[in-house]
C-alpha cells in the first residue's frame, strides 16, 4: 500500500505546513479544522501560502470541519495537534475507525499515541489500530498569518515508532515515502521519553515569565530566553529524563544529542556540552519569537503532557525526578492549574497497574 491522499487533522502550524508541503509534492490532502473560522481565510484566499522549503500558494483540495468527511478515503489519517487535543480526535473518530485506517500521530511528544489509542477505546472503539508517532513535528514552521506559514526546514533524522510495536515496520514503509527523514527506533517508549520540547520549553517558560508578561513575548525564545542559567535547568532536567530512560531499559540519548541530530544546533555546540550555547546557535529557530503570554502550549502541553509523562515513567521505573516534580509544580502555581491531577497519568496512557517489567510486552503487543 502506498500514501496518495492525507487527511491532515489539525490547521494549526504544523497541520497547516504539512498540507502546503505535501500538496505541493503531489499528494492529494484534505485539511480538518476543529473551528469554521480558521478555514475562512484559506477557502478566501484559496489555499495556504508557504514560504522556505516550499515557497507559493497551495491550494487544497478540501478544507472542512468534518472529521468523517475529511478521513473518508484518505489512504492515512494525520493528526498535526497537540497533545490537548488526541482526546477529541479520539472521540470523534471512534465511530467510524476500522483496521484499514492508519494513524499518523505527528507528533506524539511524551506517550501521544498511548494516549490516543487509550482515548479510541474508551470512546469505544475495540478493533485493530494500527498507529506511528514521532517524537517531535516533522516541520520546523510558525504560522506567520491566519492562511500563511514559514516552514523553516524539515526536522532531521527524526525518530519514529510504532504502536502496537508489532506493526512498527508496516507503518515506518508506509510513511517513510512521506518524510524520509523519519528514523524508526526500539519503541514508542523511545520516541515518548527523546521529547527534547518538554525538556527546554517549560524551563525557558517558568524562568522568563515575567519577561513574557511583561513584553508579551517580544524577545527571541531560543536566541535570548535560554541563557546559561535556564539551560543548567535543562540540563538537571535532561539528566532526570535519562535517569528515567535507563531504568527502564529504553534507548536514550541527551538533549544535545537529540537536539543536534534533529539538525537545531552545531556539532560544536553540543561539542560544548553547553545547552544554552546550543540553543543560541540553533539556525532553525533563530528568528522565533518567544510565546505572547503563558497560557500557550508550551506550558500547557510540554508540562502537562511532557513533564508530568515523565514523571509518571519515573514513578514506575522507582526513580526520583525532583526538578521535573519542582517545575510541574510552580507551573501549576503559575498557571492556577494541578498538571500532575490533569496531565498525562499512567491511566490516562494506558498504563495504569502495568508493571516496569511488562511495559515492553505492552507497547509491543497493545495489550
Amino acid at each position: 500500500m502506498s500514501v496518495r491522499t492525507v487527511a491532515v487533522l489539525g490547521a494549526g502550524h504544523g497541520g497547516c505546513a504539512a498540507a502546503a508541503d505535501l500538496g505541493a509534492r503531489g499528494y492529494s490532502v484534505r485539511l480538518h479544522g476543529r473551528r469554521e473560522e480558521s478555514l475562512v481565510p484559506l477557502r478566501e484566499q484559496g489555499g495556504i501560502r508557504a514560504k522556505g522549503i516550499q515557497d507559493g500558494l497551495f491550494p487544497i483540495d478540501l478544507l472542512t470541519t468534518d472529521v468523517a468527511e475529511a478521513v473518508e478515503g484518505a489512504d492515512l489519517v494525520m493528526l498535526a495537534v497537540p497533545s490537548v487535543a488526541h482526546r477529541y480526535y479520539a472521540e470523534a473518530l471512534a465511530p467510524i475507525m476500522h483496521p484499514g485506517i492508519p494513524i499518523f500521530v505527528n507528533p506524539g511528544h511524551t506517550g501521544g499515541g498511548l494516549h490516543f489509542v487509550h482515548e479510541l477505546r474508551q470512546a469505544g472503539y475495540t478493533d485493530e489500530i494500527r498507529t506511528g508517532e514521532t517524537v517531535t513535528l516533522t516541520y520546523i514552521c510558525r504560522k506567520t498569518g491566519p492562511a500563511e506559514v514559514d516552514i523553516f526546514s524539515y526536522t532531521k533524522r527524526l525518530k519514529f515508532s510504532g504502536f502496537p510495536g508489532k506493526y512498527a515496520d508496516e507503518m515506518f514503509a508506509l510513511i517513510e515515502p512521506l518524510y524520509p527523514e523519519i528514523v524508526q527506533v526500539s519503541s514508542v517508549l523511545e520516541t515518548g521519553l527523546t521529547n527534547i520540547n518538554a525538556v527546554f520549553h517549560v524551563p525557558g517558560m517558568v524562568m522568563n515569565a515575567g519577561w513574557i508578561e511583561d513584553t508579551g513575548g517580544d524577545f527571541l525564545f531560543y536566541r535570548e530566553g535560554i541563557t546559561p542559567a535556564v539551560g543548567r535547568v535543562t540540563k538537571a532536567v535532561d539528566d532526570e529524563r535519562l535517569a528515567v530512560a535507563k531504568a527502564l531499559g529504553v534507548p536514550s540519548a541527551s538533549f544535545l544529542e537529540n537536539f543536534h541530530q534533529a539538525g537545531l544546533t552545531t556539532k560544536e555546540a553540543m561539542d560544548s556540552g553547553d545547552i544554552s550555547r546550543a540553543c543560541v546557535e540553533s539556525e532553525p529557530n533563530k528568528a522565533i519569537k518567544s510565546p505572547p503570554s503563558l497560557d500557550h502550549r508550551y506550558m500547557h502541553e510540554d508540562v502537562g503532557y511532557g513533564l508530568v509523562p515523565f514523571a509518571a515513567f519515573g514513578d514506575l521505573a522507582g526513580v526520583d525526578t525532583p526538578t521535573i516534580d519542582g517545575l510541574v509544580h510552580v507551573s501549576s502555581s503559575m498557571m492556577g492549574l494541578d498538571f500532575a491531577r490533569d496531565g498525562l497519568t499512567l491511566e490516562r496512557m494506558g498504563l495504569e497497574g502495568i508493571a516496569a517489567k511488562d511495559l515492553a510486552r505492552f507497547v509491543e503487543q497493545g495489550a
